[in-house]
């Protein structure tokens, strides 16, 4: 069972606590509800979230795969779109992988990235029961 545990720090600032993990998250609203700069807000570390869960899967299956030594530098980026009207959500997500580095695999770290997107991240699972989740790959190499 997952757990989190929050501390309010007023005004509207928080520590998150997130498991057994010791240090806290520092969370906090928007300056015009309060907010005075704490840490981020709520719904962009759901896009962390989201960036974490899969940059962690393809790290994991370029080792796999034995295309890691080829990649210089890897960055996933996760953009979103909020709807303008309360309850407000991410109704759109789009999610850009780069990959730098000489002779890329590009086949298998597009296997990577869909077997992250299909198969192993939950985190892609659940945004897709409330948002379009797109991505794109691209390949820059030296």
């Amino acid at each position: 069972m997952a757990k989190v545990k929050l501390e309010w720090k007023r005004p509207m600032a928080f520590d998150a606590y997130v498991g057994e993990y010791p240090e806290p998250v520092k969370i906090d609203s928007e300056e015009k509800f309060g907010g005075r700069g704490y840490g981020p807000q709520p719904k962009p570390l759901m896009l962390v979230s989201l960036g974490g869960c899969t940059a962690m899967d393809v790290a994991s299956l370029m080792k796999k795969m034995r295309v890691d030594e080829n990649v210089e530098d890897f960055t996933v980026e996760v953009n979103a779109h909020m709807t303008d009207e309360h309850p407000k959500y991410y109704d759109k997500v789009h999610v850009v992988y780069n990959f730098k580095g000489k002779n890329l695999d590009r086949e298998k770290l597009t296997k990577a990235v869909k077997l992250s997107e299909t198969r192993y991240c939950g985190v892609y699972k659940m945004f897709r029961s409330f948002a379009d989740v797109t991505y794109e790959i691209n390949f820059i190499e030296d």
